[in-house]
């Protein structure tokens, strides 16, 4: 299926609906460099419905990366916390900006997330946010661990009843049945649904197609009330290409449309590196609308697809916040020539040498401290400003700039005990990664390039 001929005619798709609005102390503009400067609209947000008719809010609250106390992150430092007063006050903003679907897990920042959700969303009456959590029994999916960790969803997110439960991130073949059927799991949940302590039953997936596939067919027999996929303008033709068993989300989307099975959008910016192009890939879109963020033609792309409930987004800044309501408020329709430089932009992206990493952190942590997702980000910054020297030029001015930007980058941003040169091989990390990253390989990759790095110093 051509984008373009799925498309053609949707533009009506995007509808403004009435949204939630209440008083807020933060200002109601954008500012830092980067986002879409002006005012932030409070009663223009897109909204859709779910599978009851209820109205979601077209971008959602990914509660997954979130503010920590002291502008740290909880990969560097163990004894970090969550910073409950700057959380607070960005789901104040986000309700009183029309968002009203909030997602979190039990994993979510060292098992964190849940619980400041509930302190946040708490404060605000019930009626004016929609909670999403998750059954993540990826290490214990005995039926009484699993249970265990469904009791207490409710008592951290001090609900009574959970609007959208996931059987969270499936994908190697076998694994939806092991995790959630052979040891009754999805047995209980079904009736838990049909009691209405789960208003909405569906699942995540990060994975192989064959089990999408599967999972997708037992709609018949399990009324999925919706589902979440991994979709962007890159990933919906060049997922595979990135990564072969990744699934195009073309075929995601397309399969459960044809379904009418409403959708729940992740990594709408693929970790936010859709946010943060180099800066040739940026020019062509700043070229067309300069007054635009790059992640804003993220949520415009998305807001084109009319089964799209919501589209999800890690926020820890209130400038992301912010200039997210604005692309979603309303989310303005593409035209041709935009999707048709989006596709160039999502071709060139595909072909750009970078890793595949969204920071999800599902490898961590890693037994032997390694900070996966930091040298990940790291090697691909560099990569994105142009400091991977070019080691068949050691003796050109070029060369040394690139590489002391590059070591000394490192040194500043990873701890050296936890550097790719501590890997071992022990392959526990490669169950875990939703993106599929041969993450050995990666880490031996960056050794070795360090390494030759330094030894060109002597």
């Amino acid at each position: 299926m051509d984008r373009r001929q799925f498309l053609k005619g949707l533009s009506g798709a995007v509808v403004a609906g009435a949204a939630m609005a209440a008083g807020c102390d933060n200002p109601n503009s954008v500012a830092a460099e980067g986002y879409t400067p002006g005012e932030v609209p409070t009663d223009k947000m897109t909204l859709r419905p779910d599978a009851h008719g209820v109205q979601v809010s077209l971008l959602g609250f990914g509660m997954m990366r979130l503010p920590v106390e002291g502008g740290g992150d909880l990969r560097s430092n163990p004894d970090a916390k969550l910073d409950q007063e700057a959380i607070n006050q960005m789901v104040d903003y986000a309700i009183a900006h029309g968002v009203n679907y909030f997602d979190t897990a039990p994993v979510y920042l060292r098992g964190m997330s849940e619980e400041a959700t509930g302190i946040a969303l708490s404060r605000h009456p019930r009626d004016k946010w929609l909670i999403a959590t998750k059954m993540s029994n990826f290490r214990d999916w005995s039926y009484e661990a699993s249970i265990k960790m469904y009791h207490q969803s409710f008592e951290k997110l001090r609900v009574d009843t959970i609007d959208y439960y996931l059987l969270h991130s499936f994908g190697a073949p076998g694994d939806f049945d092991k995790r959630f059927v052979e040891n009754g799991v999805l047995d209980f949940l079904l009736k838990e649904r049909e009691a209405g302590r789960i208003r909405n039953l569906g699942w995540s997936f990060h994975g192989v197609q064959e089990e999408f596939d599967k999972v997708v067919a037992l709609h018949d027999k399990y009324h999925w009330d919706f589902a979440q996929i991994q979709m962007n303008y890159v990933d919906w033709h060049y997922a595979h290409e990135i990564e072969e068993e990744n699934v195009n989300a073309e075929h995601l989307y397309t399969e459960l449309d044809a379904r009418q099975i409403p959708i729940v959008i992740m990594e709408p910016l693929l970790g936010g590196r859709l946010g943060t192009l180099n800066d040739h890939m940026s020019s062509l879109l700043k070229e067309r609308e300069p007054n635009r963020s790059l992640a804003s033609w993220s949520f415009r792309h998305l807001g084109m697809y009319p089964r799209i409930m919501t589209a999800l987004s890690g926020m820890n800044l209130m400038e992301h916040l912010q200039d997210n309501i604005r692309s979603c408020s309303p989310a303005e329709p593409l035209s041709a020539d935009e999707l048709a430089l989006l596709d160039r932009v999502a071709d060139e992206f595909a072909h750009f040498p970078a890793i595949p990493c969204t920071s999800c952190q599902y490898c961590m942590p890693c037994p032997y401290g390694l900070d996966i997702p930091g040298i990940f980000a790291h090697y691909n910054k560099c990569l994105s400003e142009g400091n991977i020297a070019n080691e068949g030029t050691v003796e050109q001015q070029e060369f040394r700039r690139a590489r002391r930007a590059y070591l000394t980058s490192y040194d500043q941003s990873i701890d050296r005990l936890r550097q790719a040169d501590h890997c071992i091989d022990c392959g526990e990390c490669l169950t875990h990664c939703p993106q599929k990253i041969q993450i050995p390989t990666k880490m031996h990759m960056i050794e070795d390039y360090t390494n030759k790095l330094k030894d060109s110093l002597v």
